[in-house]
């Protein structure tokens, strides 16, 4: 008997640099049937998130590395199609936490996913977007972490991005004067006329860094929510106040060389003006998550809170998508859609007819 294809990309070698076709490739290989505690999911959104790219290293860090010929690893949001599991039924839409492979059909336990709807009245895409670990990060970054004061300044990395720019967001809801870097004109404008950034530096033509730090943060930096590492951190410690708090989210400068980066130069500035440096994921603050859905979802219905989100259609054009996040061509969560969730989806039944024909 036949059996339903499903595309899938897979780690064919590992990147020393940006991933592209050379290292992601697409093959076909049968859809799985779900086992006792199982489901079936049809994937409709892929996640495009800068740990990928860690775990396509050798190198170990908070995930398992991507073995070569495995399927690339992500989060998803998806419907299912086949259930055996009692707390789920067909149709049910979920998201998997890097669970999920880059391809049309996953299989997964049920205790790797949760239920999502658009009941709140937001698109069901959010809960791919600001609703998971993209709003969560930089919600719990800022609050828990940078603990924002009214009149502080508050910094970020790569603010176009899709944390950056919610972290500045909810800095400036505190009442922070908020300071966004970005590697475009375009994106500056962006962040001070549509998501009410204070101030914006471009770090690719400002000249010395540093300085240029200085003069937009006339009053020393506060906080400081980075997303980069590399240069941009060690030009901002020459520049940070008494009791700063640095908020380590990623280092996305670091991702795309195998050769080692070195650490801060100026690390002496977190001794001499007291800093804390504090690194985090958001399952960190897991048992607090419905709050801070509750007080997002408050947010972006009073208008605080502005999402921008870069959606590619189709598999195809999966490897292509990634790769933006790494050459700053991408403005807020990007995210790769496999299919309209307004279509119906197929029963699992119907797929294997359609598959014996």
């Amino acid at each position: 008997m036949n059996t339903l294809r499903n595309r899938q990309l897979y780690l064919h070698a590992r990147p020393s640099g940006i991933p592209t076709s050379d290292h992601i490739h697409q093959r076909e290989v049968p859809v799985r049937c779900p086992a006792q505690g199982q489901v079936l999911i049809e994937n409709l959104y892929l996640s495009m998130d800068p740990a990928i790219r860690g775990w396509m290293s050798e190198k170990a860090n908070y995930f398992v590395p991507i073995a070569l010929g495995e399927a690339i690893r992500g989060s998803t949001l998806g419907r299912i199609i086949e259930s055996r599991h009692p707390d789920f039924r067909v149709g049910d839409h979920v998201v998997g936490i890097a669970c999920n492979a880059w391809e049309d059909f996953s299989v997964v336990g049920a205790e790797q996913i949760y239920k999502v709807s658009t009941d709140n009245g937001f698109p069901l895409n959010y809960h791919v977007s600001i609703f998971s670990a993209v709003g969560l990060t930089p919600y719990f970054g800022v609050l828990e972490i940078g603990k924002p004061q009214p009149g502080e300044t508050a910094l970020i990395s790569a603010a176009a991005g899709a944390c950056g720019s919610l972290a500045g967001q909810i800095a400036r809801i505190k009442g922070c004067r908020v300071v966004g870097m970005a590697g475009t004109d375009e994106k500056c404008r962006w962040i001070v006329e549509e998501l009410g950034f204070d101030a914006a530096i471009n770090y690719k033509t400002c000249g010395d860094l540093s300085a240029a730090i200085g003069k937009t943060c006339p009053q020393g930096v506060d906080i400081f929510f980075d997303n980069v590492g590399g240069e941009i951190l060690d030009a901002t410690l020459l520049n940070l106040n008494k009791f700063a708090r640095v908020i380590f989210c990623g280092a996305i400068a670091n991702y795309n060389t195998e050769t080692a980066i070195p650490g801060p130069y100026n690390y002496w500035q977190i001794l001499a003006k007291s800093a804390t440096v504090r690194g985090f994921l958001s399952i960190d603050f897991l048992d607090q998550f419905p709050q801070a859905l509750e007080q997002i979802s408050a947010w972006l219905r009073d208008g605080q809170l502005t999402f921008a989100e870069d959606i590619v259609e189709g598999l195809e054009h999966t490897v292509e998508a990634f790769s933006r996040l790494f050459t700053g061509e991408n403005k807020g969560k990007l995210m790769v859609r496999l299919r309209d969730e307004r279509n119906p989806a197929p029963l699992f039944s119907d797929l294997c007819l359609e598959a014996e024909e």
